[in-house]
């Protein structure tokens, strides 16, 4: 099929994801993917782009690795789907074992055995696996003696999803303010990251935690870096300062590292960064190596048996593709990729250089602020306008024009690439986004 007509039957009809429609059927033309290879997407027209978000930051491993290839035809061929209510099948079974081994507090011998991260809810997606979470703890505390506790604490700029529970929690004014009449009421605080710094945010947790600890059914973060609010980046110490704030009214701590989980952030988890261990702890993107939508939820053993007795108290809540066999065979090989050819260390090794890079952008191109970097995350703002500026995007220009694949938010330019991504492809992602902002900031 030729490229035109592709685009022709796409501007037709496809209605695309946090896109102003109007804009892109007058104005884009779109990349017309054909083809993935490792850290690179291919276009219809010949043209090789450097992939440096990681199609929404879920190939990790690169695009199209030959082992989890491999894992997804060999399931397919055995057994490509079934219900999860009631029935089993391996890859669940071993894929939940597997996570509770690597989960944050499974190396703690001390840890008690109510704390341990060890039982394992399935979705598709990243969204879901935070809805999971949120009826959780609502569920948790109705059944079990306190059901004034409804309420959930969450950060400024924060997103945990798209569903309404997820949108709820979040804090992107732009993503929830239109369905504000259907959101349900949780407390925002500062971002860490915010003027301040996080004692400020954190004396606002514990103050209101405090006040009305009868109330409050958990606190939800993105732990230590804030993918949607522009790769805002703040200390682990927020992270553990508000687990012990929790601890002491005894409420929960719910970590959405559906974008940091699996090495994102230079650790295995974010809340490790912290030497934390959340209540629950979602997890999606990298978990599938962009291979298939699938996500899931880790809880720890007493939200677990806050839903055991009587039939009624059970967790009523699933969908059709949860725990799918497909998903949950490539997520194993996911975790085994990861062992075997030592990605953690692939990303210490990298980090630096990320970090370095965009320091050096923004001390050598004017108009460049704020540079931060947090493992195989890399940001630099060409000032202050917000999602709905243009600034980024005029980089994306100038970065498609050098073979780069950016996706700006707003005035705010990033790179979350393949944490295996190779040191050549590495060194032409980080010199060609220097050279874009060059162009477009310092021209």
């Amino acid at each position: 099929m030729k490229r035109a007509d592709i685009v022709g039957l796409d501007k037709a009809h496809v209605w695309h994801p946090y896109t102003a429609m109007e804009a892109y059927i007058a104005e884009t033309d779109p990349l017309v993917v054909v083809r993935s290879e490792g850290a690179y997407l291919h276009d219809a027209d010949g043209t090789r782009y450097l992939d440096a978000n990681g199609s929404w930051w879920v190939s990790t491993l690169g695009h199209r690795h030959p082992r989890l290839m491999r894992a997804l035809a060999e399931q397919a061929a055995a057994l490509p789907h079934v219900s999860l209510a009631g029935i089993t099948h391996e890859p669940a079974a071993l894929l939940a074992s597997e996570l509770a081994a690597i989960a944050p507090g499974s190396d703690r011998p001390g840890l008690p055995s109510s704390e341990r991260l060890s039982r394992v809810f399935y979705s598709d997606n990243g969204s879901t696996a935070v809805e999971v979470a949120i009826k959780m703890a609502a569920q948790y505390w109705a059944q079990n003696g306190q059901p004034r506790r409804t309420r959930f604490i969450t950060l400024s700029g924060a997103f945990h999803g798209e569903t309404m529970g997820a949108t709820s929690v979040g804090g992107v004014p732009l993503f929830r303010e239109v369905f504000g009449p259907l959101l349900f009421d949780v407390v925002h605080v500062p971002s860490p990251a915010e003027e301040g710094g996080w004692a400020r945010a954190f004396e606002q947790v514990q103050s209101t935690l405090r006040a009305h600890p009868e109330v409050i059914a958990g606190v939800i973060l993105e732990p230590v870096l804030q993918g949607a609010a522009g790769m805002v980046m703040y200390s682990p110490d927020f992270v553990r300062a508000v687990r012990e704030a929790t601890s002491e009214v005894d409420t929960f701590l719910i970590a959405d590292e559906v974008f940091t989980g699996l090495g994102r952030t230079g650790a295995r988890f974010a809340v490790d960064l912290a030497g934390v261990v959340p209540d629950m702890l979602c997890l999606a993107k990298a978990l599938s190596g962009g291979i298939l939508p699938f996500g899931a939820t880790l809880a720890s053993e007493r939200v677990f048996s806050g839903f055991l007795g009587a039939s009624n108290r059970a967790l009523y809540y699933g969908h059709s593709y949860c725990g799918n066999p497909l998903g949950a065979a490539i997520a194993r090989e996911v975790l085994a990729v990861y062992r075997d050819e030592d990605v953690m260390g692939q990303v210490a090794r990298k980090a630096p250089r990320v970090k370095a890079a965009f320091e050096r952008m923004a001390a050598s191109i004017p108009g460049l602020v704020r540079p931060r970097a947090v493992g195989m995350v890399g940001a630099v703002d060409l000032g202050g306008g917000g999602y709905l500026a243009r600034g980024g995007w005029r980089v994306y220009e100038a970065a498609r024009r050098r073979g780069l694949y950016l996706r700006p938010m707003g005035d705010t330019v990033y790179i979350a690439p393949a944490l295996t991504i190779s040191d050549e492809a590495l060194e032409e992602l980080l010199s060609g986004v220097e050279a874009s902002l060059q162009e477009v900031a310092g021209g």
